[in-house]
């Protein structure tokens, strides 16, 4: 639909006629300097241009109708769209601790690392998430907001896709992870906020005590749903021995489900590519996407092109004269 910011600019679009039809012609030539060189060389008359010369005229007025259009900003007021959004603020939290390494998981039947299953199964999750606002926090030894709560889920997952473990560090930082969630989502304000912590070890870095972070989560309205990853202990003593299990791999269970019942969320353990799969499943259930539709109608503004109209027109007018002026110079 078209319309006009400034609707009452067309209201100018007559004033030339009116100014010609009311105002008197003088009743007498005014008093002029002469200027007999020019008027030797026929330059006096070649600066006029003849009142019958209609190129002109129809350029002036061209000029005129075109600039009186784009002054009142015409718009083009396109169909409504329609657009999804949930009120949720959803950040995952995802260990890449040296022990994220570990390849005691499969995809397709071949070995993987813990991480690659991780990011195939968390893409998906991202890709059921829209209308949900998705946050990326990373911690190994330190913890980092690697991608601010957004809507934008396919640049996300495209970040996701590129993280490697030990980036942050070999050791593990919960409680400095959970710290780091409360604060994004203290400051967006959102109504709902979730948390979900991914993990396969105990808390062996930072500075927060990641029982006394959850209990401050909870207070600030945060749900944390907690996931322990990797292979059991009872497996990880057949492969590295019962007194040798490496600080980081064995999981502190206790702790996971503590930190999920503070909050009001659950604890998951994934032993396989398969559960995990079913442990975001699940997710998806206890958190469903909450659809509540905003409508806008696309607002596109058109007055650049009347006014390149009309300095169209303002270049045939200024070509009428140079044309005009030429023809009273010839003999």
């Amino acid at each position: 639909m078209l319309g006009f910011e400034w609707w009452w600019a067309l209201l100018l679009l007559p004033l030339p006629a009116l100014l010609r039809r009311w105002l008197r012609p003088a009743e007498s030539p005014e008093t002029a300097i002469s200027v007999p060189l020019l008027d030797r060389y026929g330059v006096g008359s070649a600066v006029r241009i003849h009142a019958g010369f209609p190129t002109a005229g129809l350029a002036l007025w061209l000029f005129w109708l075109a600039l009186i259009i784009a002054a009142s900003r015409p718009f083009w007021l396109g169909e409504p769209v329609t657009r999804s959004q949930s009120g949720r603020d959803l950040m995952l939290a995802v260990d890449i601790s040296g022990s994220m390494s570990e390849t005691d998981m499969s995809i397709d039947g071949r070995a993987a690392s813990r991480i690659d299953v991780l990011k195939i199964v968390v893409e998906k999750f991202i890709e059921r998430r829209h209308g949900d606002r998705l946050g990326l926090i990373l911690f190994g030894t330190k913890a980092y907001n690697f991608v601010p709560l957004t809507f934008d889920l396919a640049t996300l997952k495209e970040l996701l896709l590129d993280v490697s473990t030990g980036l942050a560090g070999r050791h593990t930082a919960i409680g400095d992870a959970i710290g780091i969630a409360i604060k994004s989502m203290r400051e967006q304000g959102a109504e709902n906020r979730v948390l979900i912590l991914v993990t396969d070890g105990s808390n062996t870095a930072g500075l927060d005590n990641p029982l006394l972070v959850a209990a401050a989560a909870a207070h600030q309205g945060l749900t944390i749903y907690t996931i322990g990853v990797g292979s059991t202990n009872e497996a990880l003593a057949r492969t590295y021995g019962a007194q040798n299990v490496p600080a980081g791999i064995a999981l502190n269970e206790p702790m996971l489900r503590r930190i999920a019942a503070l909050t009001g969320g659950r604890y998951f353990r994934a032993t396989s590519s398969r559960r995990l799969e079913e442990i975001y499943l699940a997710l998806d259930h206890l958190e469903p996407v909450e659809h509540t539709y905003q409508t806008q109608r696309p607002h596109s503004e058109l007055f650049v092109w009347p006014l390149a109209a009309s300095m169209l027109a303002l270049l045939l007018l200024l070509i009428a004269t140079i044309l005009q002026s030429r023809r009273s110079l010839q003999p």
